[in-house]
């Protein structure tokens, strides 16, 4: 595991000079993309299958000894997250290479995707608070660029929009590591989880409160989300898929990991429950009321942002487990919906649905693209997102909350009623007339390229494979819950060795 451990960061970081240096050989770009994502997915799975039968790994780099130096940790969280995040890249980038762009997109598109990976991959993998604002600066250098690929007026000005909130986000983050190391002496999450106990509980909690509001912007948990659905819609299509499907889950995984770790409640968090209600409501209230694809699928990213908060909010085994299944299936969903809206651009030369009628005649294959994950999102058997929002049910339940639970079955309809919203408004009626995008020529217009098509369709498949083989998922997901509700066996693999 010493050995695999640094491999999800270092060989796309690697991947990335080369391609960068091979920018006039699109194809020798696009293998290197696809041979370094499949090997970091193949390392995943083999961290995962580790950690599983041998318990929490650890690399001190440098051979400097935590909490001194820098450590990369791979416990059953970490490495579920690594798995699917990998296996969401690689996906999507062979949808990008099928997408129809311009020859400039594609020559800067790749090294900095494999740069996105290198930190979505530290994200997971880190074992120190610096660090991880280290690993959310990568990502962010990187979606910078993608965010704006092409150089539309919309694209840069909705860019800006992103970048004003993260430098701002980033600011604070940077602050909130500062004091605590100013209140501990320690940046080590292991070290600080026993620190944190020793300070003042006012200052404690403020160091709280601010992790919480830098992680919240990155989630776009309710209040912090409006930069979102401004920014994600008019990046390309791949852009905004992986964005959606990753992006707000590091940030959900970096609230569960200090929330459990360094700031564990003793029952139900009230806080993070209203916020979770609230990011449910103000996410699919704002989905109802738009009129473009993509933009009710980037007020769905913030309402289904609430359930994973819910799950944490509970505080429970079966609420955390709840929770990690819900994101893990959030990100196919979301990331296969995004891909559909591209091919939905594709195949009619727009979005809005004022402008789109007819789709399952003309293109039925999108169609049933579209109903099998829409279905799913909603929580309609036997999906993977009934699975889902059924344990988070099962578990508030439990401990008796029941007026958040019930504000969780609503959205359920509401989100519904937006799916429903999509498939009239741009698959039901007659055909509507193809208007043809600036970068796709003739009859193109009315096939998505294979590829495209191909790719949406192994994540439709993937949804589906978590729906009925959610038995052996939710046991993984409840192991990497008992663990986070026992943290002393995370402090200790890294700090008793």
């Amino acid at each position: 595991m010493r050995v695999l451990l640094p491999l999800p960061v270092v060989l796309p970081l690697l991947a990335a000079g080369a391609s960068l240096a091979l920018h006039r050989h699109r194809w020798l770009q696009r293998a290197l993309g696809l041979l370094t994502l499949t090997a970091v997915l193949g390392v995943s799975i083999a961290l995962l299958l580790e950690v599983r039968a041998d318990g929490i790994g650890v690399v001190d780099v440098g051979g400097w000894e935590a909490p001194i130096g820098i450590t990369l940790v791979a416990d059953l969280l970490a490495v579920i997250m690594l798995a699917i995040a990998t296996a969401m890249l690689l996906v999507v980038l062979v949808y990008a290479i099928g997408h129809p762009a311009t020859e400039d997109t594609r020559r800067f598109f790749h090294p900095t995707y494999l740069v996105l990976a290198a930190g979505v991959s530290l994200a997971f993998l880190t074992g120190d608070l610096f660090n991880l604002f280290v690993a959310f600066e990568i990502m962010l250098i990187a979606s910078y660029v993608l965010i704006t690929l092409g150089g539309s007026e919309p694209q840069v000005r909705s860019g800006m929009t992103y970048v004003v909130f993260s430098l701002l986000s980033s600011t604070l983050f940077v602050t909130a590591v500062g004091l605590v190391y100013a209140a501990t002496g320690t940046v080590n999450l292991a070290d600080l989880a026993g620190r944190l106990d020793g300070i003042d509980p006012a200052i404690r909690n403020a160091l709280g409160l601010m992790l919480l509001v830098v992680f919240g912007v990155k989630a776009a948990i309710f209040p912090l989300f409006s930069w979102l659905p401004d920014s994600y819609p008019t990046a390309p299509s791949p852009v905004t898929a992986i964005f959606a499907g990753l992006l707000t889950k590091v940030g959900v995984y970096a609230i569960i990991r200090t929330q459990t770790l360094l700031f564990p409640a003793d029952g139900a968090s009230e806080v993070l429950l209203a916020i979770a209600a609230l990011t449910m409501v103000v996410g699919v209230l704002g989905a109802i009321a738009q009129n473009d694809v993509k933009r009710i699928l980037s007020f769905h990213i913030v309402s289904q942002i609430g359930y994973m908060i819910l799950g944490l909010g509970l505080f429970s085994v079966a609420g955390i487990a709840g929770a990690i299944f819900y994101i893990v299936h959030h990100i196919v969903v979301k990331t296969t919906l995004f891909l559909v809206s591209g091919l939905i651009e594709v195949s009619a030369g727009t979005g809005a649905l004022s402008r789109l009628s007819g789709l399952t005649r003309r293109a039925p294959v999108v169609a049933v693209l579209f109903a099998l994950p829409a279905l799913s999102l909603a929580g309609i058997p036997p999906f993977s997102g009934f699975v889902a929002k059924l344990a988070l049910v099962q578990a508030g339940l439990d401990i008796d909350q029941g007026l958040v639970i019930g504000v969780s079955l609503l959205v359920s309809l509401l989100t519904l009623f937006s799916m429903t919203k999509i498939w009239a408004g741009a698959f039901w009626g007659a055909p509507s007339e193809v208007e043809a995008p600036d970068d796709a020529g003739g009859d193109r217009a009315l096939r998505p390229p294979p590829l495209m098509v191909g790719a949406t369709a192994a994540l439709v498949l993937t949804s589906l494979v978590i729906a009925f083989g959610a038995a052996p998922l939710y046991d993984l997901s409840h192991d990497a819950a008992t663990a986070l509700m026992a943290p002393d066996g995370y402090v200790g693999a890294v700090l008793d060795r």
